[in-house]
């Protein structure tokens, strides 16, 4: 809007004239008319004045009071809209005390006059007019009247709080320019000074508006009365509401109302809230979890221990009795099918284990496949033990494949002579250790020897690393015969230990020596002294070939393959006639360390025999996907032949399998011609055990090879005669 907006004949030349500055200023404090002493009085031409905001003109902390003053005046005003011509009967305001700021930067002391013009309506503005006149020529009668207008304004404007103040009859006297912003209310709204619209406005946003106004109205009731309460709104702030009395010489003449917007504070107080709540649920988990074995639900190594401690000693001659168990092979079980079929067959042997005990008993999981159970009180320990084993005997169904779980038990019972939790624990170990000696998936209760055996067994190693520093693993070999062509096309070196003057068997000191580490270096000597002692028989023919036996200890050796290659370049031997046993197990690790060693022995000529085939979980459909290049059926299955009139199709299927993927078959174990027979029958390619020769040393080992060839060639001679 521009001057030409209020064209009063007569007037123009009396504005124009007057020594006072006048302004016009809208509502929202637009400058739209000025007259020739505000040019003069601030320093700036009219038209840079026109379109701007008036607060440009006023010194700091007076900046708001012009606002204050305009909605003041609309409240007293008559109804209806006022216009120029009416202007004797303008609402106006008493002057007050200001301060300018001229374009230089320079502040005066003024004295500011205001009259409404307009009230508003559609079709013109509420606009107020402003007299400015200077008065810095009078003395400063109070020097702290600007000190205190310009704290008072400060205060109002620069609080977080919205400020509402009630005159004593209700009607709205003044608010803040925080309270218009935190509640949303628009300008045109309370310019319309209708408090009931104004105050519908603010209900509407509220969660609960009737306690709003039941809370006015008890403290209009008490005037004197103060209040502090919480506001919710509809959108998810939250309000603070102060309330207390406005006073005059002890009159209560109004009520000023704040409120400050504590949204952030009630979240973050919603936030601890659930936190601690949180941690209140975690603290309870972690309660639980510390008694409670995660996966299998069933107690933990904590619980048990404190429930073992608990029962020592047997309360009224309670007997106690320790039942300790892991299962048998588990770790393959892992690996072939993976730790989540793992994990179920965990669970299903902990349920199994619940389903044979009491109660009252405890069934614990210890970690990984170890459990214990404690009785307290039974009658029949053994009989417990014995429906545990039994258990697990029945096979389970994991992801589609039949699985038959076994395990090895010791149970120790508390008798006469006082042990303590750890002693009892310890012997049940003791016991269940000698269970999966004996063969596995049994139980056994606790002797005494048994701590004999356990002292023999760590004898056992220390002597064998003894033996190995002292170079006195021997090397025996056992022949291999071609069923093709009759004779001794592969010899197998096998460990040999001497000690005191006896021969320990393998199978005492193999599983001692891959616990210890032991059997790479003794596995080292083998293959050693096989090259150097084997050099002149495997010289004499190309065809001819040498098998050492190799363990997964080894192979986990990062250098293995390159190891074997190096001894036998050492001892000037082709790897194409050196031939490397593995059993199942080794292909089991999760990572393909295994399987790269074999592939570069593989690549230099080196031939892979798959040993003891059958006994572990692997499968027929497995071998493609192996870098073997021999398939080694292991004896369990030759000794179910007899007569060698059995119907085995399970070794058919092997030997036509493995020749179906380009492989060879050994038979080891061979003791019977019945079996031999039956084997050649089926096309077995090589035949191996003591129907034709054990294991020798190298002086024997000549004998042995004819021994082996002539055993062969009666066999020959009976089949031939059996054919006529």
């Amino acid at each position: 809007m521009t001057a030409s907006s209020y064209p009063v004949p007569g007037v123009e030349a009396v504005l124009e004239s007057s020594p006072d500055a006048l302004l016009v200023v809208t509502e929202d404090g637009t400058i739209i008319r000025v007259n020739a002493a505000t040019e003069r009085m601030f320093g700036y031409s009219r038209d840079e004045l026109l379109g701007r905001d008036h607060r440009m003109l006023l010194a700091e902390g007076f900046r708001s009071g012009l606002q204050r003053i305009f909605f003041a005046l609309r409240k007293d005003a008559d109804a209806g809209p006022v216009t120029p011509a009416a202007a004797p009967t303008f609402p106006s305001f008493p002057p007050v005390e200001a301060y300018g700021v001229r374009r230089d930067g320079t502040e005066f002391q003024g004295e500011v006059a205001c009259s409404l013009l307009a009230q508003g309506s559609d079709d013109v503005p509420a606009t107020m007019a402003v007299a400015v006149r200077d008065t810095s020529h009078r003395l400063a009668a109070d020097a702290g009247l600007r000190e205190a207008m310009s704290l008072l304004s400060a205060t109002l404007e620069s609080t977080a709080d919205g400020i509402l103040v009630v005159a004593g009859d209700g009607r709205i006297a003044g608010v803040n320019n925080q309270f218009i912003t935190m509640w949303g209310i628009p300008r045109e709204l309370l310019a319309t000074q209708d408090d009931e619209a104004v105050m519908g406005f603010v209900l509407d946003q509220l969660v609960d508006p009737a306690q709003f106004v039941e809370k006015v109205t008890a403290l209009y009731a008490a005037p004197t009365a103060e209040s502090h309460d919480v506001l919710d709104f509809r959108d998810g702030r939250t309000f603070e509401r102060y309330s207390r009395p406005q006073k005059v010489a002890e009159k209560v003449v109004g009520r000023v109302w704040s409120f400050r917007d504590v949204t952030p504070a009630r979240i973050a107080q919603d936030r601890i809230t659930q936190a601690m709540a949180d941690l209140a649920e975690q603290a309870a988990q972690l309660k639980a979890l510390a008694f409670q074995d995660p996966l299998t639900g069933l107690a933990n190594r904590q619980l048990f221990n404190d429930r073992l401690a608990a029962a020592l000693p047997g309360a009224d001659g309670a007997a106690v009795d320790v039942l300790l168990l892991d299962l048998d092979d588990f770790k393959e079980v892992n690996d072939i099918l993976g730790h989540h079929a793992g994990d179920q067959m965990l669970i299903e042997v902990g349920r199994r284990l619940r389903e044979c005990v009491r109660p009252n008993d405890v069934v614990a999981r210890l970690g990984g496949d170890e459990f214990v159970v404690l009785l307290v009180g039974s009658p029949d320990a053994e009989a417990v033990a014995g429906r545990i084993v039994d258990s697990l005997r029945v096979p389970l169904w994991i992801d589609g494949t039949m699985l038959r779980p076994s395990l090895s038990l010791g149970l120790t019972s508390l008798n006469d002579d006082a042990v303590d939790a750890s002693e009892l624990l310890r012997r049940a170990d003791v016991a269940m250790y000698a269970a999966k000696t004996a063969g596995k998936n049994r139980y056994l209760p606790f002797r005494p020897e048994m701590m004999k055996s356990l002292v023999e067994r760590t004898e056992l190693e220390a002597g064998l690393r003894v033996a190995v520093d002292a170079g006195q693993i021997a090397v025996h070999y056992q022949p291999i015969v071609s069923s093709r062509l009759g004779v001794v096309v592969k010899v197998e070196a096998l460990a040999r230990w001497e000690r005191d003057g006896e021969t320990v068997p393998p199978q005492q000191f193999i599983p001692t020596a891959e616990r210890s580490g032991l059997i790479v270096e003794i596995g080292t000597e083998v293959l050693l002294k096989g090259c150097t002692e084997l050099k002149p028989w495997l010289v004499e023919d190309p065809s001819r070939s040498l098998a050492v036996n190799v363990s997964g200890v080894q192979l986990q050796h990062g250098d293995f393959a390159e190891l074997v290659l190096a001894v036998t370049e050492s001892c000037g031997v082709d790897p194409r006639q050196l031939v490397v046993e593995v059993t199942e197990s080794v292909f089991f690790d999760d990572d393909c360390h295994v399987i790269q060693q074999l592939m570069a022995l593989r690549k230099a000529g080196v031939k892979v025999a798959l040993d003891d085939f059958g006994t572990g979980y692997s499968s027929l459909g497995r071998l493609q996907d192996l870098p073997v290049d021999t398939l080694k059926i292991d004896r369990s299955f030759i000794s179910m032949i007899h007569t060698g009139e059995e119907n085995l199709p399970i070794l058919s299927c092997m030997i036509s399998m493995a020749h179906g993927l380009g492989l060879t078959v050994t038979a080891e174990g061979v003791e019977t011609a019945a079996q031999a027979q039956y084997l050649m029958n089926l096309d077995c390619d090589s035949l191996q055990g003591f129907l034709f020769s054990g294991p020798e040393a190298v002086p024997a080992l000549a004998s042995a090879i004819a021994r082996s060839a002539g055993a062969f060639a009666a066999l020959r001679g009976d089949r031939v005669a059996g054919l006529r």
